[in-house]
């Protein structure tokens, strides 16, 4: 199980001004413990910054049971593969404990790159650094990725 301390952080090189411009495109939301966040199996174009709190990511086992994947904290980022596909969910995000989170929703970050490229690239290239250190844990794991 991986905490985030870490290599998957969200590590956007953005200076306050410029997330000041990102922050009308994102929602606010407040999740409580035990709430599901994301659902395995849904499809939804939404990325979620996670500001305060503790969210634990599992899927769901053809036999009955689970195997939870990660635990994250304050600063992470969860659902970056959603926003980039329309491929449905690949596991439950629930939240360990109270949480807030910041969404961004495909439309809305579709209008951010239409608004201001640049800094649209450089969240892109930060949740394309977080999806290849996953993908590089999983196949450490033996998990497959494909």
């Amino acid at each position: 199980m991986r905490s985030l301390n870490a290599a998957d952080a969200f590590k956007a090189r953005l200076s306050l001004e410029q997330w000041r411009m990102v922050e009308p495109f994102l929602t606010r939301a407040d999740v409580r413990a035990g709430e599901l966040l994301l659902k395995q199996g849904e499809h939804d174009r939404t990325l979620y910054l996670l500001e305060s709190g503790t969210l634990q990511v599992y899927v769901n086992q053809p036999k009955p049971g689970v195997s939870r994947l990660s635990i994250l904290r304050a600063g992470s980022v969860v659902g970056e593969a959603g926003l980039f596909s329309d491929q449905p969910r690949m596991a439950n995000v629930e939240a360990m404990t109270a949480a807030a989170v910041w969404a961004l929703r495909g439309p809305r970050f579709e209008e951010l790159a239409a608004r201001n490229p640049a800094l649209t690239l450089e969240l892109v290239r930060a949740a394309a650094a977080v999806m290849g250190v996953r993908m590089r844990a999983n196949i450490e794991l033996g998990q497959a990725v494909s």
